[in-house]
């Protein structure tokens, strides 16, 4: 707010400044005799009406333009959403390829437990060596003890070594797969700058040819208001010329005396002034009032320099009496300081006198006691 509220200020000042000078532009056309017509002013109005029409096409262009913004956008917007989702779903099919292949119920340790073919898988128990029927309290079988122990330690190996050829495998097709993927998305990457690249370079030119179409209009505007203003003008300048002959030619500028006289007397209208013998009338009545106005200015000089006098010699007696007063309040002063101090040493003789009295009628004892008393 602390930064647009100078801006907005400014904008309301050049906003008033522009009514202010229009409607002053307005008052010179209504004003002046020359070109003021009975009715609207159409020049003000086809202004306006030009000014309007410039207005609403840089809106529309100003419109057009962030249409075109919000186009571009949402498409980039679309790409990259297409994007994310086919790289969530690449990812998510990996996962489910990975969980299929490396994460199956059966690796799991406790998958003996919850095979649901456990009952199926099942066998009699110690067949041959191990027969659950030749058993010793229950122990049916011991580590070590079966029969095929070579056999089944090499056909141990023999899986374990053939589960890490197929690990190294899926390894390296998930590898390549990755690889691949990787070169696929580089590829759509690429395929989408291009594309980016080639909307701005589009949209680049549009912009050049719209900035040469306005160039080009603003021409031919300029041009036709330049020619416009010179036929104006040089209609303006005819017609100043006749109407500037024919005051030349009238007889009101002439100052004719001859047309102010009709059949019925002066006419007041066309009358150009009076003859001499009036004049010199004039001039003597005016000449006797600048002496009456001169005799009461000094009748007035002299009343006021009687009054400033009397002022002048009020104030001094003021003055004076002033001065005269504060003499005598000076004096009385004096002479009430003078009786102060007297009484005020009469009273400290006095005082003097009585403590003096006082101490010589008391005892020794009583009179060191009082004293310390005084002393503390």
């Amino acid at each position: 707010m602390s930064g647009l509220g100078p801006q907005r200020e400014l904008e309301e000042a050049a906003a008033l400044e522009r009514r202010r000078r229009r409607e002053l532009l307005r008052r010179g056309r209504i004003f002046n005799a020359r070109i003021r017509t009975i009715g609207i002013d159409k020049d003000a109005l086809d202004a306006q009406v030009k000014e309007r029409k410039i207005q609403e096409a840089a809106e529309k262009a100003e419109h057009e333009r962030f249409a075109h913004h919000m186009k571009k956008n949402d498409k980039l917007m679309c790409l990259l959403e297409e994007r994310q989702k086919n790289e969530i779903r690449d990812l998510n099919r990996a996962l489910t390829e990975f969980h299929k292949n490396f994460q199956g119920p059966e690796t799991r340790r406790e998958f003996d437990l919850n095979d649901p073919q456990a009952l199926k898988k099942d066998r009699p128990a110690r067949v041959s060596d191990d027969d659950p029927r030749c058993t010793i309290s229950g122990m049916q079988k011991f580590v070590g003890e079966d029969l095929n122990h070579d056999q089944r330690m090499k056909f141990q190996k023999e899986q374990i070594r053939e589960w890490s050829l197929q690990q190294q495998k899926d390894l390296k097709n998930a590898l390549a797969d990755q690889k691949l993927a990787d070169d696929l998305y580089d590829k759509f990457r690429i395929e989408l700058d291009r594309k980016i690249m080639e909307e701005q370079r589009k949209e680049e030119e549009s912009r050049r040819a719209v900035c040469a179409a306005t160039k080009n209009f603003n021409k031919i505007q300029v041009a036709e208001l330049d020619h416009k203003n010179e036929l104006e003008k040089a209609q303006k300048m005819k017609d100043d010329m006749y109407e500037i002959t024919c005051l030349l030619r009238g007889d009101f500028l002439s100052e004719n005396p001859d047309q102010a006289i009709g059949p019925g007397g002066v006419l007041v209208d066309r009358w150009k002034g009076m003859n001499q013998e009036q004049l010199m009338a004039i001039r003597e009545f005016q000449k006797e009032q600048v002496l009456e106005k001169q005799r009461a200015r000094e009748q007035e000089r002299r009343r006021d320099a009687e009054w400033d006098r009397q002022r002048v010699q009020a104030a001094r007696a003021q003055l004076l009496w002033e001065r005269h007063q504060q003499r005598q309040d000076q004096v009385q002063r004096r002479d009430l300081d003078a009786v102060n101090a007297g009484l005020s040493q009469e009273q400290k003789a006095k005082n003097i006198y009585l403590k003096e009295e006082e101490y010589s009628n008391i005892p020794t004892e009583e009179f060191y006691a009082q004293f310390n008393t005084t002393t503390r």
